[in-house]
């Protein structure tokens, strides 16, 4: 059985933390921090992203077993979840699924609807790189350019790029598995499914991920919900106004 690569900061109540889709634990890493004064904190790579493990499967059901054997490897109990886009996805079937393991549920710009396949920009860009002609951080950025303009959205994807041997380039995550899987990642909860423990949900102010019309798919899901707005953010809320993000973590776990 494979094990999720973590890194585990701090003492106390455990708080799980869960990335979002081309993300890795490494995006969290300021506010692990931060928390880690109050609780142990795992900043956890998800399977084909960061430096956990590679593999075809992809999909939640799959994401959720791994977090369970994660739990179950840690010997962890009543955990505080955090899960941002993907992630969020992740932590509320997890949740859903294993009600016991979790005391208190964060979701992060994500809701239980189904959402269209948005990424084939992204997949795009990143599978038109070709690391021996594309031997550089910014050949890559330059080559992707042609198909993400946004310059953030770069940024974030290039923390992903690393020196395989001297010389070599490559991603760390599962750019194939990922690119044949892509379709699983708007798939919504399964119809029924609840949790009945408190949940967060904060959305970015300038983010259309959570619309004020999903509150009814949310209270449906789960029946002791809140929805905070982050302000001056968009869908990386957590990176764009991490003060106030903070803030109501800390106020909410309290």
């Amino acid at each position: 059985m494979k094990i999720l690569h973590s890194k585990i900061l701090g003492q106390g109540q455990p708080l799980l933390i869960l990335h979002g889709y081309f993300g890795a634990s490494d995006n969290w890493k300021t506010l692990g921090n931060q928390f880690a004064e109050n609780y142990q904190v795992h900043l956890i790579d998800q399977r084909n992203h960061g430096r956990s493990f590679h593999t075809n499967e992809f999909n939640y059901e799959a994401l959720v077993d791994d977090l369970h054997n994660y739990i179950q490897h840690h010997q962890l109990d009543k955990v505080y979840l955090i899960g941002h886009s993907m992630g969020g996805k992740t932590a509320m079937l997890f949740a859903v699924n294993y009600p016991n393991l979790v005391d208190k549920l964060i979701i992060v710009d994500i809701s239980p609807k189904a959402y269209q396949p948005h990424h084939n920009a992204i997949l795009a860009g990143l599978n038109s790189v070709d690391f021996t002609i594309q031997n550089s951080r910014s050949l890559v950025d330059k080559q992707i350019a042609t198909y993400i303009p946004e310059f953030g959205v770069r940024q974030f994807l290039l923390k992903n790029v690393y020196w395989k041997e001297k010389g070599v380039l490559d991603y760390r995550f599962n750019l194939k598995s990922l690119t044949e899987n892509n379709f699983e990642i708007g798939k919504p909860l399964p119809k029924n499914s609840k949790f009945e423990k408190e949940t967060l949900f904060l959305k970015g102010e300038k983010s259309d991920y959570i619309v004020s019309s999903e509150k009814l798919i949310i209270d449906a899901h789960f029946s002791d919900n809140k929805i905070v707005e982050i302000k001056n953010a968009g869908h990386w809320l957590h990176a764009e106004n991490p003060k106030q993000f903070y803030d109501e973590v800390c106020t909410f776990l309290k």
